[in-house]
């Protein structure tokens, strides 16, 4: 098997992982709180990446850490798993699956506002018409989805979905700063450990019962197959592969393949308003991403 066809193996695989996340997460809520879950997953996912230092050879990367580079870790960790996936999993305790995962998915026009408020990266007139295109199906999910299926959404719930999109843009972006400074795996474990420790912290507050079985394997498939495996196999993939492009593009399949487990798994009726909505914010990002280049490139010639 050549690099490259074990590149899109291991990026499918990571697709197909986040593909099933949204139904896992309603399926978790049943037998745990937002903050349950998310603490027994953070925890898996340092479980899972102490496995992959050790099996990758990398604790002397961990052992040279710096403590300014634990400060930005520690940083990282409260953005994510801290706060993106509290306010996250919060969301999705509120609103039925099919309106929370498309929300969420907006995450890379929210990166754009954000680059251009802190980053001072101007954006590119044309990449408002993507943003437009984007938002409108944002707009379209959270007012048409409800009154045709019935089902409640409510606007906390779809407002909580919004601002973790600007925690996962933030993460991104303070985590893309530090990237050639920071081996992936070094900086997943660090980030996960001290936001796991952060929730341990807040366990007073938040409050935590010992789960049944069921819970407990709810929230560890949380945290591998969300947080934890499929960043690693995306990861890997990348680094192998000669067409980044490609490997990239196949992350648009995940957000319709969740549709198809939250229709099987959840039996929620999915609505016309969540098929265009989700088309709208895909094309918009789409757009942007690709589309806007290319239009850039033959005006120049």
């Amino acid at each position: 098997m050549n690099r490259n066809t074990r590149a899109i193996l291991l990026a499918l695989m990571a697709v197909l992982s986040w593909s099933t996340v949204a139904t896992a997460f309603k399926v978790a809520l049943t037998y745990l709180t937002h903050f349950e879950m998310l603490l027994i997953a953070s925890l898996t996912s340092v479980l899972v990446f102490t496995l992959t230092l050790t099996i990758q050879g990398k604790w002397h990367m961990v052992r040279r850490l710096s403590s300014k580079l634990w400060k930005e870790l520690a940083f990282q960790g409260f953005l994510n798993p801290a706060a993106y996936y509290l306010i996250l999993f919060k969301a999705y305790d509120m609103l039925p699956a099919q309106v929370a995962q498309p929300v969420n998915y907006a995450w890379p026009i929210v990166l754009l506002i954000l680059l251009a408020a802190f980053a001072k990266q101007p954006i590119p007139s044309k990449k408002y018409m993507g943003m437009v295109i984007s938002m409108l199906g944002v707009v379209m999910i959270s007012l048409g989805t409800g009154q045709l299926s019935g089902m409640e959404v409510p606007f906390t719930g779809v407002l909580l979905a919004a601002i973790s999109a600007f925690f996962w843009a933030g993460y991104w972006m303070v985590n893309n700063k530090h990237k050639d400074s920071i081996d992936a795996i070094v900086t997943l474990f660090g980030s996960f450990l001290c936001g796991s420790l952060y929730l341990i912290i807040c366990i007073p507050v938040f409050g935590f019962s010992i789960p049944k079985l069921n819970g407990l394997l709810a929230g560890i498939y949380v945290g591998g197959f969300e947080m934890a495996i499929p960043f690693i196999c995306f990861g890997i993939a990348i680094r192998i592969t000669s067409n980044p492009a490609l490997i990239n593009q196949l992350c648009y399949l995940s957000p319709f393949l969740s549709l198809f487990f939250i229709a099987m798994v959840l039996h929620e009726p999915i609505v016309v308003t969540t098929y265009i909505g989700l088309v709208l914010i895909v094309a918009g990002i789409v757009f942007n991403e690709y589309l806007v280049k290319d239009i850039s490139k033959k005006n120049r010639e």
